[in-house]
């Protein structure tokens, strides 16, 4: 067999989106303004594509009238919720760069995520469980000589946030984006660190945005499927896999729960009638391993997402019979990819789903290197770089 290059790349009909994240999702508005965008299925809150867009330009003015400038670091740290979502976009839509950051990190570790990343405003839960935020805030906020402003979610200050925006005309509001660009970062993740303190990687409009569409274009999403989004939206699974993936095509994202729950999770995709569910491996097994798992309803769903470790295959098995996933995806990457780098494909069978990370997404170049020299290996078939790829 000849020897090749370990490498190859991803070809395909569809064009990367020019668009930033906010003109993007003026095009769903536009499209489906009466379709739900989102679901808050513990407060029981819902919104339109309209609503949805209407609330997150009055927090955008929030920001444009607290001074918020273009490349202006804008840190949030906090479990799922609506609110969540809602900073997302406002803040893609001023240009500022959101900074994600873990609910679980402890002090010392938000002090340096705030110094780090240089983070002016903070948007953050109440408490969750047993963290008390706004006591861990209070605790560093005097080494933090950049933070001006916190705001709660949940908050009465929140509500007061927000309606600062009221005074700021939506003419505004354009004239900011159209100071934009779609290779503007608007997003730091930071990465588990394994010498020390995590790393922010530093992310684009164009970067997450395109990697979203992609994933979402690979399980086949259109306005008609609603997304139910157990994973952490701190993490590009949750806001690009899953948020970005949604809006880019018009489906519904469904927030079951603050934090995982096998429970929860299940009685929203019962309720919403999700068509979609994301999860690491370890979620769909408790999902699967839940009491009463075989009363839930779970006919409505047709693909998902599972992704963060090998998946095994009597797992998958389980996935495809008795949750009806039957074109569930696997995606691998990492955070400074954007994240997703290969993905399986919705006809692909169980061996490949289960042995594979996938094959290369559309626009991308993958090749395996030697390490020492930088050079292409050789000995891989074409189209097997997917594989060597977990290694």
């Amino acid at each position: 067999m000849t020897s090749e290059l370990s490498y190859t790349h991803g070809t395909g009909p569809t064009a990367l989106l020019g668009d930033t994240i906010g003109a993007n999702l003026d095009r769903a508005v536009a499209a489906w303004p009466q379709r739900e965008a989102l679901v808050d299925v513990p407060s029981g809150r819902r919104w339109t594509y309209a609503e949805f867009a209407a609330d997150v330009d009055q927090l955008a003015c929030a920001l444009l009238a607290s001074g918020v400038a273009k490349g202006d670091r804008v840190g949030i740290w906090a479990v799922n919720c609506a609110e969540w979502v809602l900073v997302q976009y406002a803040t893609a839509r001023v240009g500022a760069v959101m900074v994600n950051i873990n609910p679980a990190y402890r002090t010392h570790e938000v002090e340096y995520v705030l110094n780090q990343a240089g983070i002016s405003l903070l948007f953050a839960t109440v408490r969750h469980r047993t963290s008390d935020y706004r006591a861990m805030v209070e605790e560093v906020r005097v080494r933090c000589p950049r933070l001006t402003e916190t705001v709660y979610i949940g908050d009465p200050g929140w509500e007061a946030f927000a309606g600062r925006g009221s005074a700021v005309p939506r003419e505004e509001l354009r004239a900011r984006e159209a100071e934009l660009s779609c290779d503007d970062p608007i997003n730091i993740q930071y990465t588990s660190g394994t010498t020390g303190f995590p790393k922010g990687a530093t992310l684009s409009h164009h970067n997450i945005l395109n990697n979203g569409y992609f994933v979402g274009e690979l399980v086949a999403y259109t306005e008609q499927d609603r997304v139910c989004i157990p994973v952490p939206f701190y993490h590009c699974f949750g806001m690009v896999m899953g948020n970005l993936a949604a809006t880019s095509h018009g489906a519904c994202m469904v927030v079951p729960a603050p934090s995982f729950d096998p429970e929860a999770t299940l009685e929203a995709v019962q309720r919403e009638r999700c068509t979609s569910l994301y999860g690491v491996p370890t979620m769909f097994i408790a999902e699967l391993n839940l009491p009463g798992f075989a009363a839930y309803d779970l006919s409505s769903l047709r693909t998902g997402i599972m992704a963060g470790s090998p998946c095994p295959v009597e797992v998958m098995k389980r996935v495809v019979a008795e949750m009806h996933m039957a074109e569930v995806s696997i995606c691998y990457g990492m955070t400074e990819t954007s994240p997703v780098s290969l993905q399986t494909r919705i006809e692909d069978d169980l061996e490949h789903r289960t042995g594979t990370v996938g094959r290369v997404l559309p626009h991308l170049e993958v090749k395996v290197v030697d390490p020492v020299s930088g050079s292409p290996g050789r000995g891989a078939r074409r189209g097997s770089c997917a594989r060597a790829a977990t290694a």
